[in-house]
């Protein structure tokens, strides 16, 4: 896992557009925290294996960043986004650490779909 550098996570958006790719997006702001402050208003999205085409993808910002794909008849954004990395099995993951170090967003792309965990 590294810290985005702008200029390299664009030429990786960038050797995706145009191609049908599966998109994996998911926000979270504390799966359990509600759990020890029922003050806590829980919130989550969660969409696996969606399969897309964008005509164009940019990344955005001074940190954490925010990443936009065009689509044909729409947008799909995720925003603080603070680090990336190429998996082994080639799949492109970008991600939002919280200041606890915590998963907060992710956004994946992969031309193949990604296997259940």
């Amino acid at each position: 896992m590294k810290e985005i550098v702008k200029q390299d996570v664009q030429t990786i958006i960038d050797r995706y557009a145009t191609k049908n790719v599966y998109l994996h997006l998911e926000t979270t702001n504390g799966a359990y925290a509600s759990h020890f402050d029922q003050s806590f208003f829980f919130s989550q999205c969660y969409i696996r294996n969606a399969s897309v085409s964008y005509k164009q993808g940019k990344i955005q910002g001074q940190g954490p960043y925010r990443v936009g794909l065009e689509l044909e008849i729409g947008w799909i954004y995720a925003e603080g986004l603070t680090h990336y990395v190429i998996n082994e099995n080639e799949e492109f993951i970008l991600m939002g650490l919280n200041y606890e170090g915590k998963i907060a967003v992710t956004l994946q792309l992969s031309e193949q779909p990604f296997q259940h965990n």
